[in-house]
């Protein structure tokens, strides 16, 4: 074959194979850009696991996949590094020159309103707002049947006429007879007692004086215990905080255990459409009145607010539990009305 032939011949078959690899495919430049495009090639990143070849994962696909959870995580981080926002008011007028203090929370908003922030944030003892805890730990634990709940009287003739009789848990935490919570305090017993208050942030956590020994006021053991007069001690702000853990949305107490509480927390003689639900206490060194004190929460339309009312003592008025929580309801009304935010 001579050399032109086989020139010519070898143009031939080059013709042929680019013809040839073209059918291969079935689509021409102009298709084959166009299928690129719609895959997204060179807008997105390329596995090649698979196929062996480059798979193209369109980026509309891929947005967000990568970056989502490092940005869920940072949104979550911040939430829990967000502080409530604490706000002074001037509530004084409430408290006709009573040395005291007060406390409301909306959770919601992540709000405080303090009057008196300094004697807020003080620790004092709970005196018998503790019987909200002894309570609940006792619920919760299984310890106190509220259907059958009835203690019998020692027959010792105490100050408080309510509480001589047999007492069953609903008129007990009404009157709030001292003797008796003395017993489910003891039957509740220091360990559980403790695991409670630590799960509740509750205060100083300190019940190193189980009997009340450091009671000054009264020897009695059957009227003394670490939440009178002793080594339990809580602030007003403390108190909300401890009311927003155990009937706030991320209580971790059964929903029974909580119906229980409000059913003899409720106060009946509010008169008015918002409910409030507290406890009182009272403590006195000497036979003068040094804590005086109400807390709970209370609810309208939906909205939650928590609270405490706190009075010292002050030599030229008179201190007492029923006094703060007068104020208390009054402030509550207020705030949900409008009036003392």
């Amino acid at each position: 074959m001579g050399k032109r032939a086989y020139f010519v011949r070898m143009f031939f078959l080059g013709i042929m194979g680019i013809f040839l690899l073209g059918g291969c495919t079935g689509k021409n430049d102009t298709q084959r850009e166009k299928e690129l495009s719609r895959n997204g090639e060179g807008q997105g990143p390329v596995n090649i696991e698979q196929t062996g070849g480059p798979e193209i994962i369109p980026e509309s696909l891929t947005e967000g996949t990568t970056k989502e959870p490092e940005e869920k995580e940072a949104e979550e981080e911040e939430t829990e590094k967000k502080e409530p926002e604490i706000k002074e008011a001037d509530w004084s007028g409430y408290f006709n020159g009573i040395n005291g203090a007060a406390v409301l929370y909306d959770a919601v908003s992540m709000e405080y309103q303090v009057f008196n922030r300094e004697l807020a944030e003080t620790r004092r003892s709970p005196c018998s707002t503790f019987k909200i805890i002894s309570s609940l730990i006792a619920l919760e634990n299984g310890i106190m049947d509220p259907e059958d709940s009835i203690r019998s009287w020692s027959g010792e003739i105490f100050w408080n006429e309510d509480w001589n009789r047999d007492l069953n848990f609903d008129k007990a935490f009404k009157a709030s007879c001292v003797w008796y919570f003395r017993e489910v305090t003891d039957e509740v017993g220091p360990e559980m007692m403790q695991e409670g208050i630590d799960q509740l942030l509750y205060g100083n956590r300190d019940i190193s004086d189980w009997e009340g020994r450091e009671n000054t006021n009264n020897n009695n053991r059957a009227l003394t215990g670490f939440w009178i007069e002793s080594s339990l001690l809580i602030s007003p702000k403390e108190q909300t905080e401890v009311m927003g853990r155990i009937f706030g949305k991320d209580s971790v107490y059964s929903e029974k255990t909580q119906d229980e509480l409000k059913k003899v927390m409720l106060v009946e003689e509010s008169g008015s459409d918002i409910s409030i639900y507290g406890k009182t206490g009272m403590g006195k060194t000497e036979g003068v009145v040094v804590d005086a004190w109400y807390t709970g929460f209370a609810q309208k339309e939906g909205e939650t607010i928590y609270f405490c009312v706190y009075l010292g003592r002050t030599d030229d008025k008179k201190v007492s539990s029923a006094g703060a929580k007068e104020i208390a309801i009054r402030l509550v009304e207020d705030y949900f009305n409008g009036l003392s935010r």
